[in-house]
């Protein structure tokens, strides 16, 4: 700032201050003001042209090769071997639950299997069965009626001895 502007502005620092001591009741609103105020010179930005591009709210970018890239803060030694510890656990733990739920699925699975299996035989069973010897029957039987017909086998299956 200029010597003229910063003259300006401890006036009206100064103005307000006597304000405050006329008027108590604006002072709590006003403690920002009070405080002691700092004058500080900022960078010269050069003031750029109108952009051809008519853009005006573009900013000006800067070469990634004259940013300053810091390391950031590194963890001590023991704080890297208990996150270690920390992401092996967390991991066991995930594995382990990932088996459960598998397992859960397989078992649910295998139940389905045996349970259609044994309404596959059960409906076997419960099946009404007429054997027809006579095959002359089947040639004057109409499309509809032969739908209905399937093969069978008759003769029980005996089970083997192990």
């Amino acid at each position: 700032m200029s010597q003229e502007t910063n003259d300006m502005v401890l006036n009206i620092i100064k103005n307000i201050n006597d304000s405050d001591v006329k008027n108590p009741s604006t002072q709590n609103q006003n403690k920002e003001f009070n405080k002691p105020t700092e004058v500080t010179e900022t960078k010269t930005i050069t003031t750029r042209g109108k952009p051809k591009s008519g853009r005006f709210w573009k900013s000006q970018k800067e070469r990634f090769s004259s940013i300053v890239k810091t390391k950031g803060i590194r963890p001590d030694f023991q704080r890297k071997t208990a996150l270690r510890i920390e992401l092996k656990r967390t991991k066991e733990l995930s594995k382990q639950i990932q088996e459960q739920i598998k397992e859960k699925e397989q078992n649910r699975k295998e139940r389905r299997r045996e349970n259609l299996k044994r309404t596959e035989e059960n409906k076997k069973k419960s099946e009404i069965v007429q054997v027809i010897t006579n095959t002359a029957k089947l040639k004057r039987m109409k499309k509809k009626q032969l739908r209905f017909i399937e093969k069978r086998d008759t003769n029980k299956e005996p089970k083997s001895v192990k």
